[in-house]
C-alpha cells in the first residue's frame, strides 16, 4: 500500500443538455465540492483539471481555465488528458502531489459540454491516428464497436436482448433517485424493446448518450482532514491506471484489428480484468470485500461485462448475476446505484470524478433513497481510448 488520501468534499453540476460552457459547468461542480468539504478556495494548494477536447483551447488546459474562473490565487496547476480515463488520472495526480509532500488540499475538477449525437473524431486529416482511421475507413462509430462487444457476448456466453434492457431497467431504476442524474424516469424492458435499433443488436435505450456534467473533488492528507475536523473520512486507497499487455486478442476502442498472438500466447486476464486486478493489489482488498461499484455502462452489454473484468461472478456469469437480482439496489452488491451512463450520458473528463463522488457519498451514508446499506468498500472501473486503465478504491 503506498497510502491514502482524504475525500473531504464531492459536488457535481447536474448531467444534462444545457448549451452552456464546460467552465461554466466546472466552477458550479468545483464551489460545490469546496462547500462540502468546508474549505475556503484560497486555501487550496493545488488544482487538478481533466481536460476536455470540445471546448476549444481552453479544454486543453482545463486546470488553468477552472482556476480562473474560481479567482486567481496562485495555487499549484496541472492539466491531463486520458479519455474516458482522464478523471482518474487527474485523481492520481492530485494524490501524487498529496503523498510527495507537494500539496494539502487539491481541487480535482471535469467538466464537458458535448455535442448531440455520437462523438466524432477530433478535427484534422490525421492517417496515422487509429481513430481517425476508423471513422474515415470503416465508418466505426463508437455504438460499433459496443454493438462488437455485445454479439461477442452474445455467441460466447448466450446472453439475450433481454439481459441487455435488464441492465438499463436496473439503472434507470436508481437513476430515478438521484437528484444530479440526466434521466430520471424508470425504464421498462418492454420501452428497451421497442427503441430504435442503433447497432444491433443494440437499440437506441442501450447506448448512453452525450451529455454536458461536471463532477469536483476536495482531496487532502489525511494529516490535514484530522486537523480540519475530519475524524474518519472516505479515503483513496487506490489508483490504477495501468495499459494493456501484448497481445490483445479481443477488439477494444479505437482500434481496428488485434494484436498476433502467433508468437506470444495471450494473458489469462483481459485488459479490463488488469485494471481491476492492481487496483485490488494496491488497495489490499479484493472483489469480496466490496460494497458497491460504479463501472463504464458505455452500453448495457459492456456493464456485464465489467461485473466479471471486477471479479464479482466468473466469465459469462454477469447475466446470471444480473438475473439473481445481485447488482440492482438492495442486492449482495450494487453496481452503479448512481444510476451509471444509462442515466447520466457521458461527460467524458467528468465522468471517472463523478464515479468517485457516488463512492464518496454511499461510503458516508448520505446517499438518501440509493443508499447502499453499511457500505465500506467501494470501487469504479473504466477505461480511456488507446489504453488508459483507470479505477480507484476508496474506504471508510
Amino acid at each position: 500500500m503506498t497510502g491514502e488520501v482524504a475525500v473531504l468534499g464531492a459536488g457535481m453540476h447536474q448531467w444534462g443538455k444545457w448549451g452552456r460552457s464546460f467552465v461554466e459547468y466546472g466552477t458550479v461542480a468545483a464551489r460545490a465540492a469546496l462547500g462540502d468539504a468546508g474549505i475556503d478556495w484560497p486555501d487550496v494548494q493545488s488544482v487538478v483539471g481533466a481536460d476536455t477536447v470540445r471546448g476549444g483551447y481552453p479544454g486543453y488546459v482545463a486546470g488553468a481555465a477552472f482556476a480562473r474562473a474560481l479567482g486567481w490565487q496562485g495555487a499549484r496547476v496541472a492539466s491531463v488528458y486520458a479519455a474516458c480515463a482522464s478523471g482518474a488520472q487527474a485523481i492520481n495526480t492530485a494524490r501524487a502531489q498529496i503523498l510527495a509532500g507537494m500539496a494539502d488540499v487539491v481541487l480535482v475538477v471535469g467538466a464537458d459540454a458535448a455535442p448531440k449525437g455520437f462523438f466524432a473524431p477530433a478535427g484534422g486529416d490525421r492517417p496515422d491516428d487509429p481513430d481517425w482511421l476508423r471513422f474515415r475507413v470503416l465508418g466505426a462509430t463508437n455504438p460499433a464497436y459496443f454493438a462488437l462487444y455485445a454479439r461477442r457476448r452474445m455467441a460466447v456466453h448466450g446472453d439475450t436482448a433481454k439481459d441487455f434492457a435488464q441492465v438499463k431497467v436496473k439503472n434507470a431504476a436508481a437513476g430515478a433517485l438521484n437528484r444530479n442524474a440526466r434521466y430520471r424516469a424508470p425504464v421498462t424492458a418492454e420501452q428497451v424493446a421497442a427503441s430504435a435499433v442503433v447497432a444491433d443488436p443494440l437499440r437506441l435505450l442501450d447506448i448512453c448518450a452525450t451529455s454536458d456534467g461536471a463532477a469536483a473533488l476536495v482531496l487532502s492528507s489525511m494529516d490535514f482532514a484530522r486537523r480540519h475536523g475530519a475524524a474518519d473520512p472516505v479515503r483513496i486507497r487506490a489508483v490504477s491506471t495501468v495499459t494493456p499487455t501484448y497481445p490483445k486478442a479481443v477488439l477494444d476502442l479505437p482500434d481496428i484489428a488485434t494484436d498476433s498472438a502467433v508468437a506470444v500466447e495471450p494473458a489469462g486476464e483481459s485488459f479490463r480484468a488488469s485494471i481491476a486486478r492492481a487496483a485490488y493489489e494496491e488497495a489490499g482488498v479484493g472483489p469480496e470485500d466490496l460494497s458497491l461499484a460504479e463501472v463504464y455502462d458505455l452500453s448495457t452489454a459492456l456493464e456485464l461485462e465489467w461485473y466479471e473484468d471486477i471479479g464479482l461472478c466468473g466469465a459469462g456469469e454477469g447475466a446470471k448475476l444480473l438475473r439473481e437480482g445481485a447488482t440492482a439496489l438492495g442486492g449482495r452488491i450494487p453496481v452503479n446505484p448512481s444510476g451509471g451512463l444509462a442515466s447520466f450520458g457521458e461527460a467524458v473528463p467528468a465522468q471517472a470524478i463523478a464515479q468517485v463522488c457516488e463512492l464518496t457519498w454511499q461510503l458516508r451514508g448520505t446517499a438518501g433513497q440509493r443508499q447502499v446499506a453499511g457500505a465500506r468498500v467501494g470501487i469504479t472501473a473504466n477505461q480511456g481510448l488507446f489504453g488508459h486503465g483507470s479505477a480507484v478504491v476508496a474506504v471508510r
